[in-house]
């Protein structure tokens, strides 16, 4: 049954994902914001597909963050990209680079504000990532980074990646840990779901400001509580 419902899943999803798109071309004339808002609400459509084709829901524990804030959360499976969108206030999302330049979809993507990392860290791509993420920020959105720099299986626990610093040396906001167990039931490698519930568990807030070694210990650690 589970194997016959994520067919369905990726049937539906994908193939209205396609139409969305082509759609949001149009919708891009109308500037940013309306990008911004068509992408909510294709996260509301995904929501919908796992919810009642997969049968996978959410459950926040903790408080969620407001305004400029940076966000660094677990990384398991697709679910959390989107579904994360949903939980925060408009999030500015930091993606690999290879995600934007996808044909269509990247375009749309830039537009609605992500924000692309070469993961071989070159000294210019970080500084276009600080550039994108500090202008993000002054427009009072938050963060979005996925600090292991890939997804990850449930157990794996590896280090953070050098962007995470970067991000918070530079922009001094408060950070927002956010750990996660999409794993259990979305798995990183493999086709078939399985239905249940996906904790989202909001951290305390970690000031600006830290050394970058006791800042790190404190991220890892508060995005790997549902992992012990």
């Amino acid at each position: 049954m589970a194997a016959l419902r994520s067919l369905l899943f990726a049937l539906v999803f994908y193939s209205v994902t396609v139409f969305a798109v082509l759609g949001a071309y149009p919708v891009a004339c109308l500037g940013a914001g309306a990008v911004r808002r068509y992408g909510l609400g294709w996260a509301c459509f995904h929501r919908w597909c796992a919810r009642w084709l997969l049968g996978i829901r959410s459950r926040v524990e903790g408080e969620m963050p407001q305004g400029a804030v940076l966000v660094a959360a677990k990384h398991q499976s697709m679910y959390e990209t989107l579904e994360l969108l949903l939980l925060l206030p408009q999030p500015a999302v930091v993606v690999k680079r290879e995600l934007a330049e996808i044909p269509l979809w990247g375009r749309i993507a830039r537009l609605y504000g992500v924000i692309p990392v070469d993961r071989a860290g070159s000294a210019p791509a970080l500084r276009a990532m600080l550039a994108a993420a500090k202008a993000a920020a002054g427009q009072g959105r938050s963060i979005l980074i996925f600090p292991e720099g890939t997804r990850v299986s449930p157990g794996e626990q590896p280090p953070l990646r050098a962007g995470f610093s970067g991000l918070y040396r530079m922009l001094a906001l408060p950070v927002v840990p956010v750990a996660l167990d999409s794993g259990k039931v979305w798995p990183r490698r493999g086709f078939v779901k399985r239905p249940g519930i996906v904790t989202f568990r909001f951290g305390a807030v970690i000031p600006p400001g830290l050394p970058r070694a006791e800042a790190e210990q404190q991220v890892w650690a508060a995005i790997n509580a549902l992992d012990r």
